[in-house]
């Protein structure tokens, strides 16, 4: 893993937030106290600690209909075939990017038939490897239009309890924002932006053809606190109304398959192994969005009290 350089005051440090996240950048706990006193003796170096299976290699599986799981172990990346190219969603990590080539060409997609990266939000473990898989496939980049500058210059957004975790920079070629369609040969996704863990946060929706009837298909943004800085952000004063409206707007959408970045959200490696057995029907749970939703909703207020005292 690459090496970050920590010089004082402003202590940089690739680790996540305490636990308690549930999403982007705080899925797995740390001693934060022993965090806190090796940043203290700052400057040094020290390596990446991100949990093992965020770069731990997966094979790629079929999801439903156009859909293959593309990304790690730990961190997700979807791709998704249509009549005129293939769209992948997210890039993860940085080092992932040779792996995540190698799976799309694994499920029968030439890298260069990759028209479009669609990034859900502007964060090292989703976005690092955007920038050489844009070099590799030639993909066009969109993203939510307000997550747009921390990916051209490669700075997170926003203002947090670890520190700023930066990645390789990315142009984006069209910035969306809520209700914009993004279409190639014969799928389009709809943009719902859902910020608050970024700016830019952007759920993306789809059908898939179906009996008796098309599935909707939701890949949401993370509305997970993970770290971020809720009272006194200066750099995100309107964050806490961000995060309400996107939790009240997810709870509007109705999605028979919930595909999140991180997969264990959803169980999506464990449902793509009994998908692969042959259970066609294993992804489809229109209970789960509005269960994740509501667990988001009692983790952010209890941040949001925790900050506020």
């Amino acid at each position: 893993m690459q090496r970050l350089p920590l010089t004082a005051p402003s202590v940089r440090l690739r680790l996540p937030p305490p636990p308690g996240g549930g999403g982007s950048l705080g899925s797995r706990g740390r001693s934060w106290g022993g965090v806190l006193a090796i940043a203290a003796s700052a400057p040094l170096l020290l390596g990446a600690a991100d949990p093992p299976a965020w770069a731990r290699a997966q094979a790629p599986f079929p999801i439903a209909g156009p859909i293959t799981y593309v990304g790690s172990e730990g961190i997700a990346a979807y791709l998704i075939r249509t009549s005129a190219g293939a769209i992948l969603i997210d890039g993860t990590l940085a080092e992932n990017a040779g792996m995540i080539e190698r799976n799309i060409a694994a499920a029968g997609v030439r890298p260069r038939d990759v028209k479009l990266i669609l990034v859900t939000h502007a964060h090292f473990d989703h976005a690092a490897g955007v920038a050489a898989l844009k070099r590799a496939t030639g993909a066009r980049v969109v993203a939510g239009a307000r997550d747009v500058p921390a990916l051209e210059t490669g700075t997170p957004p926003g203002e947090t309890s670890y520190g700023v975790i930066r990645f390789p920079p990315v142009h984006v070629d069209r910035g969306v924002r809520d209700g914009n369609k993004v279409t190639l040969g014969n799928v389009t996704l709809t943009a719902r932006a859902t910020p608050g863990h970024t700016p830019g946060c952007t759920t993306w929706t789809m059908q898939i053809p179906a009996q008796p009837r098309p599935l909707d298909v939701v890949f949401p943004c993370s509305v997970s606190v993970a770290g971020n800085r809720l009272i006194g952000n200066r750099a995100y004063p309107g964050i806490v109304a961000d995060y309400r409206r996107s939790i009240a707007m997810l709870r509007t959408l109705h999605a028979d398959i919930v595909l999140p970045s991180h997969p264990e959200l959803a169980d999506v490696i464990a449902k793509g192994k009994r998908r692969q057995a042959g259970d066609t029907t294993a992804f489809v749970d229109p209970t789960l969005l509005p269960k994740i939703v509501a667990k988001a909703k009692v983790a952010f207020d209890a941040d949001l009290a925790k900050q506020a005292r």
